[in-house]
């Protein structure tokens, strides 16, 4: 799978399981995190899709905020959504990390 797939891939993720949070339980909270961290991921995608600058920067940055969101709420409750949401934030971090690690060198 290409970077700008994983990114596609993931906003879509993010952004439907904000607004699945809406839907089950009314949380808008889920619904404007999810939609902004998807947001941010197709930004990321269109970007490195079209051989924009900052794509995989804003992509990071999505893995960043995900991560920083839902890691530690998945070590302090153990439930399964926030454990989910931490897996999709370290496949982004490992994907977009690297690629960002090869372009500074």
């Amino acid at each position: 799978m290409s970077l700008d797939q994983i990114a596609f891939f993931l906003g879509l993720l993010t952004a439907g399981g904000g607004i699945t949070g809406y839907v089950r339980t009314g949380s808008m909270p889920s619904v404007i995190a999810g939609v902004t961290v998807g947001s941010l991921y197709a930004a990321g995608g269109y970007r490195i899709q079209n051989k924009q600058p900052y794509g995989v920067e804003l992509a990071l940055f999505a893995s960043i905020v995900l991560a920083g969101s839902s890691i530690p709420r998945a070590i302090r409750s153990g439930k399964p959504l926030p454990i989910g949401l931490s897996v999709l934030a370290a496949y982004g971090l490992w994907n977009f990390g690297g690629a960002w690690q090869q372009r500074v060198r």
